[in-house]
């Protein structure tokens, strides 16, 4: 059976999931910043 985790494993789990969503997030930004600026340009 599984056990139901206790605060500090859940806080690191949040904690990993978030870095990954901003990770995510932040990668997605550049790209569309990068092609807006790419489009303007010419």
């Amino acid at each position: 059976m599984t056990k139901k985790p206790d605060k500090e494993e859940y806080s690191q789990h949040l904690r990993l999931v978030l870095t990954g969503i901003a990770g995510v997030g932040t990668i997605g930004f550049i790209i569309q910043f990068v092609f807006s600026v790419v489009t303007f340009g010419r």
